[in-house]
């Protein structure tokens, strides 16, 4: 699949800032679990942050496959950081979508140049793969809605500054769901502890508390009750951007493990001319590219619409690979890949989320097998 020659420009700006201000950052933002802000703003100097945001509020507008290009590079680099830029793009193009001109000449021009930083409000504590068992509720009084429940799982949960959040207008009724506007400075807006995770260390991860806070009643995004099917069409970009991250942080893993395989001798000989490494690295290599192929492809299909399924495909693929190109670069390094003397030690642990946010790998191989009904 070819790229257009803005595509690799693009792609070559990404690669060397990673090069340059990423990873050089992230043996310490990974340990000190604090998310790396001067690398923030130099994405927002590459109008990285507004890549969903319109040219009209000051954003890039980008295509799906150069959006699938700068998350694999990033992902190559620091998947906290690719991360937060993703949940960036969903509440952006959250309000690309459903904001009203006024709310969008209020908050995306900013949000393109990365502050306000944005968050997205899915889960919660008892519905994480069945989102409409949420119980947070946004109860109409008069000019406003009166927001009360718990979200979980909340990337940028500490460091945004407006949230797209989703709550039923009717606690009991699940088809009720709706899409809000939420200011994080709002009275009655907690947020809740950070999440000491296994991996994605540098990415803060939050609950957010809602007692009493109160919204104005404009800050509906959707129509009562279309809450959850605004979701899941942002959500079909963000799980091509998830399974984009996915290959860049297996492509990592892979690179390394060839570099320690030619380095690394045993039995007189480097180890990539033992029979077992070396089929190893060609499976690693073989998965690689047939989850860059996949995301790519759902990249181009949702250009002009929505195809979850194409987009499921990648991330159940992507992720997979992740989890076990990770493993097995881990392995290469024999003993040293279970220190951190070596980055396959973090790319292992940082891998297995990739198969968990944005809908798990069971939820994808469900979605992918409803569509095949179709």
């Amino acid at each position: 699949m070819e790229l257009t020659s803005e595509q690799r420009l693009i792609r070559e700006t990404v690669r060397e800032f990673v090069a340059e201000e990423v990873e050089p950052r992230v043996d310490e933002s990974d340990e000190n679990q604090e998310f790396p802000e001067d690398v923030w703003d130099g994405l927002a100097e590459l109008d990285l942050t507004g890549l969903t945001v319109p040219e009209e509020y000051g954003g890039f507008a980008a295509d799906m496959v150069t959006l699938s290009i700068v998350n694999e590079e990033l992902g190559y680099g620091h998947l906290s950081v690719a991360t937060a830029l993703s949940v960036q793009h969903l509440a952006t193009s959250c309000l690309r979508e459903f904001a009203s001109g006024e709310q969008k000449e209020e908050w995306l021009p900013g949000m393109a140049r990365g502050r306000p930083v944005g968050a997205f409000a899915l889960s919660e504590p008892h519905a994480g793969s069945n989102p409409a068992e949420m119980s947070t509720e946004a109860r109409r009084e008069g000019d406003e809605y009166v927001l009360n429940g718990t979200k979980q799982w909340v990337t940028n949960g500490e460091r945004a500054d407006v949230v797209v959040l989703f709550a039923k207008t009717d606690r009991d009724d699940p088809d009720t769901v709706t899409q809000f506007l939420l200011p994080k400075d709002t009275a009655g807006v907690t947020v809740g502890k950070k999440e000491d995770k296994l991996g994605l260390r540098a990415s803060d991860t939050t609950t957010l508390v809602l007692d009493d806070a109160r919204i104005p009643a404009e800050n509906r995004l959707t129509e009562v009750g279309r809450g959850l099917e605004a979701a899941f069409s942002v959500l079909t970009e963000g799980r091509i951007a998830i399974a984009s991250q996915a290959v860049g942080l297996a492509q990592a893993a892979l690179d390394d493990a060839v570099e320690y395989a030619n380095d690394r001798e045993q039995f007189g000989e480097p180890i990539i001319e033992h029979q077992s490494v070396a089929a190893m690295l060609a499976d690693m290599q073989t998965d690689v590219q047939a989850a860059r192929l996949l995301a790519r492809d759902a990249a181009r299909r949702n250009e002009d619409g929505v195809d979850p399924k194409s987009a499921s495909m990648a991330k159940y693929f992507a992720g997979e690979t992740a989890v076990s190109v990770a493993n097995d670069a881990v392995q290469v390094h024999g003993g040293y890949g279970f220190t951190k003397d070596f980055d396959v030690e973090r790319y292992y642990r940082d891998a297995k989320i990739t198969t968990i946010y944005e809908g798990t790998s069971q939820i994808q191989k469900k979605i992918i097998a409803r569509h095949l009904k179709d």
